[in-house]
């Protein structure tokens, strides 16, 4: 008898606790968030999907109404950072700006990832596309794409590239794969230094990020061809499309996303995503991104898991295609 009344005891007990934890997690997702928050970035300050998470990052703030840390782990194009991330509390206190890199090529090009991009991360919102700019060195006579592969098929092995990690020069190789050329891949730890050799007249063409490529287009030391954009970009009107030159179907952007760790609360997920698109939806955000030659996305968590995966598929079948070589 004694034995059965301590045994509903402790059930009792049990269940109270329970009750007491779940009803302080309730309290605690209700109230986020009661302190600041963390976005931690993958890649190096003053990159572009740095920008693009400073200036989100300092919107959301307002919205939050809690500061918004920024957190550079850069390293082993974004991987370094990202499994940092997945190690982190599922709180809601520490997101992730991921990307094309971090989440649909990495997975493919690393044999030994230290996380797996499904399993660790839950989606946010996605936050923009980002075409790049293909320019060449002044000395390149090509002035259109079809010109280019032109030259590029007469002088077989001759002509290089810069590319400023994975998604970057996937970029170069979906134009080798597509255009049927023989161009050689020169890599650079990041977009200034290989903005540098085109300038320098180390190598021929880089596909370069629009903030990147502006200045200098500006100036007129390096000449823009097209963009990879499946559309004109709106403030380059007078650039073609990589098709519109001469490679019909060529289209190729990145994407950059929002992602909290798995386990994180649904009701936090969502607050999150309904912030975020306030964010986007304001005009002087817009106009920011337009300037650094990104389109706004947003959407819903499962928008952007659905563009993972076709997005991942498509790299599957560039990156394994054979003579394809990321490094």
């Amino acid at each position: 008898m004694v034995n059965d009344r301590l045994g509903a005891c402790a059930v009792l007990l049990c269940g109270l606790l329970h009750h007491c934890y779940a009803a302080s997690d309730a309290i605690a997702q209700n109230d986020y968030p009661s302190k600041p928050v963390r976005l931690i970035v993958p890649w190096p300050p003053g990159g572009p999907v740095d920008v693009t998470a400073r200036l989100v990052g300092q919107k959301l703030g307002e919205v939050l109404g809690r500061q918004i840390v920024v957190d550079n782990r850069s390293g082993a194009d974004g991987s370094i950072g990202t499994a940092f991330a997945a190690k982190t509390p599922a709180d809601g206190y520490s997101l992730l700006i991921g990307s094309t890199s971090t989440h649909s090529i990495n997975p493919i090009i690393y044999d030994k990832l230290a996380y797996v991009p499904a399993k660790d991360f839950a989606p946010v919102i996605m936050l923009d596309t980002r075409p790049y700019i293909l320019v060449l060195h002044n000395s390149i006579p090509a002035r259109s794409v079809k010109e280019l592969i032109a030259l590029a098929k007469s002088r077989k092995g001759e002509l290089a590239y810069a590319s400023a990690g994975a998604s970057n020069q996937a970029a170069g190789e979906q134009f080798k794969s597509m255009a049927g050329v023989d161009i050689l891949h020169v890599p650079y730890s990041g977009g200034g230094p290989a903005m540098t050799a085109l300038l320098g007249g180390h190598v021929a063409m880089f596909f370069a990020p629009v903030p990147i490529a502006v200045p200098h287009l500006q100036s007129g030391r390096v000449r823009a061809l097209a963009t990879t954009a499946a559309r004109r970009a709106p403030n380059m009107p007078n650039l073609p499309t990589m098709s519109e030159g001469g490679l019909a179907g060529f289209e190729f952007s990145t994407w950059d996303g929002l992602f909290v760790p798995t386990g994180t609360p649904p009701t936090i997920v969502a607050k999150l995503n309904a912030d975020v698109t306030k964010v986007l939806e304001m005009a002087d955000i817009r106009d920011k991104f337009s300037e650094l030659g990104a389109s706004v996305a947003g959407g819903t968590p499962e928008q952007l898991t659905a563009h993972m995966k076709v997005d991942a598929e498509k790299w599957i079948r560039l990156l394994k295609s054979p003579g394809v070589r990321i490094e």
